[in-house]
């Protein structure tokens, strides 16, 4: 076999990080030297983290190479005036604007219009000091850089330009275009800024990667650049086959952002429990990672509190257990124009935990496609109150019967093994 092809990875989520944005290129990673592609991973050294999961460190390919370099990170600074507020802006958890405190909506404008693109800028310059050593040392012809942060584009913007090295930027989210975006209280001048560095960015990379399909026409109408479509996907989990939960569970596995607070769920579940005695006396709803306290106060508005399990973060492998042992997934995206083209991570998990889920979000979502087509469980839109209350009966029905299940149709396309194929075709292309 031939020497395998070096591939320098530069990316800022990485174990013992938790949460969606470490498990793209983890995988990516691991399945790479299947290829005869040695993967070099670039991370800080000691990043901030919203979220922790030290298990995820033991899935590190031991195949990679890991390079680790100090970052100097602006929410050091801001946290010594709200931990817990800096945390959750980090992690992409904005309160609504009407409720904002007046260090909320401080901490929002700082991080808009002095932190651009995002409060990881101050490690571009010390990063490409230190990579364009390496690669040049190493003999690297070929680069990836996934954001958000999207400052980690600038790293490869400047690599591009000095060295001429063959350059994919991977958006596992859009850019400018993404949902919190418009809440950072951007001036004129920061907003221009960010959408100046979207386009050089687009149009010097050699090749651009996406998650979906809509974010793809997007970029063509900035770039004429290769824009390739890589959606996430699902690894095999080892996880001990379990029973189902007693309880007719509704769970929901994720971020609970305060603007993902679907009221004609809420007010589904109530006339249900009010109408049905058995299901008032059957039905849990199981939420599972970081909840906005307007989602826990809109699920008390419909009093629905008495039968939350809100159990927090967990570790990525008792989550995907919670996947395959709850009735039924939710699954719910923002409501609005600019969501469209996002398809949630964990959706892929979700498909092969053999749930029927149930999916909300803006209509003609990339993600109401998926579902669709590979029957693993039915979308609505934010104004289908109804439809969405005879299905969660009829889910009801069959959890009573014991024959709650899902027959999925056309997984393998979406399988990590499938698409690092994919990946490593292009690189070696």
């Amino acid at each position: 076999m031939s020497q395998p092809k070096k591939l320098l990875i530069i990316t800022y989520y990485w174990p013992p990080a938790g949460g969606p944005g470490v498990q793209r290129w983890l995988k990516f990673v691991k399945y790479l030297p299947d290829h005869n592609i040695q993967p070099i991973v670039y991370v800080p050294q000691n990043p901030t983290y919203p979220i922790i999961d030290q298990g995820l460190v033991s899935e590190v390919s031991e195949k990679a190479i890991i390079l680790k370099q100090k970052i100097k990170e602006p929410y050091g600074f801001a946290s010594f005036f709200s931990k817990n507020k800096t945390k959750k802006i980090s992690a992409g958890i904005i309160p609504n604007q009407k409720k904002q405190s007046f260090l909320e909506k401080a901490l929002l404008w700082v991080r808009g219009n002095l932190f651009i693109p995002d409060a990881r800028f101050l490690w571009v310059k010390p990063s490409v000091s230190y990579l364009t050593h390496y690669i040049k040392e190493h003999n690297i012809d070929t680069i990836v850089t996934s954001g958000p942060p999207h400052s980690l584009h600038l790293i490869g913007l400047q690599l591009k330009k000095d060295l001429n090295v063959r350059w994919f930027a991977d958006f596992r989210d859009p850019w400018t275009t993404i949902g919190y975006h418009k809440a950072l209280k951007m001036s004129g001048y920061a907003a221009q800024k960010h959408k100046e560095l979207e386009r050089e960015v687009l149009n010097t990379a050699d090749t651009i990667l996406v998650t979906s399909k809509t974010t793809k026409v997007e970029f063509q109408a900035l770039t004429n650049k290769p824009i390739e479509v890589i959606t996430n996907g699902y690894d095999v989990e080892k996880v001990t086959k379990q029973p189902l939960d007693d309880k007719f569970t509704l769970a929901h596995i994720g971020s609970f952002l305060s603007e993902r607070n679907p009221r004609i769920l809420w007010k589904a579940l109530q006339e249900l429990i009010k109408e049905n005695k058995d299901f008032a006396a059957d039905f849990q709803l199981k939420l599972i990672g970081a909840v906005s306290q307007e989602v826990l106060n809109t699920i008390a508005e419909f009093k629905l509190t008495d039968y939350v399990s809100n159990l927090g973060y967990i570790p990525h492998s008792q989550a995907v257990a919670h996947q395959r042992t709850s009735q039924v997934l939710l699954l719910i995206e923002i409501n609005s124009e600019d969501t469209k083209s996002i398809i949630p991570g964990k959706v892929f998990e979700y498909m092969v935990s053999e749930r029927p889920i149930i999916a909300l979000g803006p209509e003609d979502s990339d993600f109401a496609e998926i579902i669709k087509t590979t029957n693993t469980g039915v979308f609505f839109s934010y104004y289908d109150k109804e439809p969405l209350k005879e299905l969660l009966l009829k889910y009801y029905k069959l959890y009573q019967e014991d024959n709650l299940q899902v027959h999925a149709v056309g997984l393998q396309q979406y399988s990590r093994k499938q698409l690092t194929a994919q990946l490593a075709s292009l690189i070696k292309s």
